[in-house]
């Protein structure tokens, strides 16, 4: 979501640097215009004393003697700052929650945020977001050809956040905005029922959802793709079905359409606001959604948001998402919700 900001950067004439960690290296690799410069998240955050000094000291070395207009910290944490320090340059940001200038403000869209905190705009009126910007250097699709009328890959898993998986050992709000994963095994079969091709995406990570897809004939590409594979494989899909997660995100780089369920957290300022994107935002009713502060996740116990979804739901907005595309009249990013009463809400006791 930070790319289209760089990316208006980089067309007023600006070069650009980006420090980044290894698993969203080979996804900054495939654009042209942009210098990926790594650093092992991984040893800086949690290595012993003498790793983190010389992970440091690495990137140290590569942007000492630079010179920069800008350098700009897209994080509200403050160690990132460190990454940094030995940086010349003529302005320095970092995300400040004590500044409206340089803080992502609720209920707006993160990619038009991160634009308007890097192109230094004023909150002017804007009738247009920025839309994602699609990598110039793209792989071929690592999928086999299609052997069906409609091929639909899932992401059932979810990426996690490194820095919290890390502290807390469990990420309760990756569970929380997950779609239940037994849904998405229902849906699975009924795509497969129209004998269309189920195509299962994700990372090593998410070894745990192949279970659930046992018994089903579908492809499962889980742990062996690249991130620019997944969005050269979302390309040779006509849809994709996931939750508010990263691969919905670089599904938002590709052509195809999308399906995105929301519970926790608001998808007017998450979905990719491009021709062919629906977001399902479940809870209808529910005075607790969103939960999401911006910080944390309400301490929920079951998250009735994601379970009100069906897959009958997400399949009617599946064929209308195809319908449109085939009658070459696809329509601009939307919301919609479910309806009818909502689902229980199981509480507990304090």
């Amino acid at each position: 979501m930070a790319i289209p900001g760089a990316y208006a950067l980089y067309r007023q004439g600006f070069k650009i640097d980006w420090i980044c960690g290894r698993s969203v290296y080979s996804l900054l690799s495939s654009y042209a215009w942009i210098n990926p410069l790594v650093v092992d998240e991984k040893d800086i955050f949690f290595g012993n004393p003498l790793r983190r000094m010389l992970a440091i000291g690495a990137l140290w070395k590569k942007i000492a003697m630079r010179r920069y207009d800008l350098c700009a910290t897209l994080y509200y944490d403050r160690r990132y700052k460190l990454l940094t320090l030995p940086i010349v340059c003529n302005q320095k940001q970092i995300f400040s929650r004590g500044s409206r200038q340089n803080s992502l403000i609720a209920g707006r869209h993160h990619t038009d945020e991160y634009a308007r905190i890097l192109l230094q705009s004023e909150d002017i009126c804007r009738e247009q977001s920025f839309s994602p910007i699609r990598p110039d250097r793209s792989p071929p699709s690592p999928l086999p050809p299609k052997r069906s009328p409609r091929r639909i890959a899932l992401f059932a898993g979810g990426v996690k956040h490194l820095i919290k998986e890390q502290a807390a050992g469990l990420i309760p709000e990756q569970a929380l905005r997950r779609w239940p994963v037994e849904q998405y095994s229902v849906l699975a079969q009924h795509l497969l029922d129209r004998e269309w091709e189920v195509v299962l995406i994700g990372s090593s990570e998410d070894d745990w959802v192949r279970p659930y897809f046992a018994k089903l004939p579908i492809f499962d590409a889980i742990g062996t793709l690249t991130l620019p594979e997944v969005v050269s494989a979302c390309d040779s899909c006509d849809a994709i079905v996931t939750h508010d997660t990263g691969p919905l995100h670089l599904a938002g780089l590709s052509t195809t359409c999308i399906v995105g369920i929301f519970g926790p957290t608001d998808p007017s300022t998450r979905v990719p606001r491009r021709n062919s994107v629906v977001g399902i935002w479940g809870g209808q009713g529910f005075a607790c959604r969103p939960c999401y502060d911006g910080q944390q996740f309400a301490p929920c116990q079951f998250n009735a948001c994601m379970h009100q979804v069906k897959p009958a739901l997400v399949l009617q907005q599946l064929d209308l998402l195809l319908e449109e595309r085939s009658k070459g009249a696809p329509r601009p990013w939307r919301i919609v919700t479910p309806e009818g009463p909502p689902v229980p809400v199981q509480l507990s006791s304090s």
